[in-house]
């Protein structure tokens, strides 16, 4: 069975290894975010892609290979922000 995580787990660290997930429902060109490892989702579902991990490494910028977003880390952003504002992606338990 798979969990949804809260925010609150999200927020306080107990959940610190966990990997955000952003969505591109809105076909924005770039991605502001606050993390150098995270997934993609592309669309939210049923019209999602395969949600891949990604990782910036060393670099700053990252493109989805499945739906093109560029990821631009941001450091001035938590890990659960992003600009613009509506492309966090929280999953529900089934």
């Amino acid at each position: 069975m798979v969990r949804a995580n809260t925010d609150a787990e999200t927020e306080t660290g107990m959940a610190s290894h966990i990997i955000p997930h952003f969505q591109n429902d809105q076909g924005h060109v770039a991605i502001e975010i606050g993390v150098k490892e995270f997934m993609c989702v592309g669309a939210k579902p049923p019209f999602d892609h395969p949600h891949v991990f990604l990782d910036m490494g060393a670099a700053t910028e990252k493109v989805c290979p499945y739906c093109s977003t560029l990821y631009t880390f941001n450091p001035k952003l938590a890990a659960t922000e992003t600009v613009p504002s509506d492309c966090r992606f929280f999953e529900t338990a089934a």
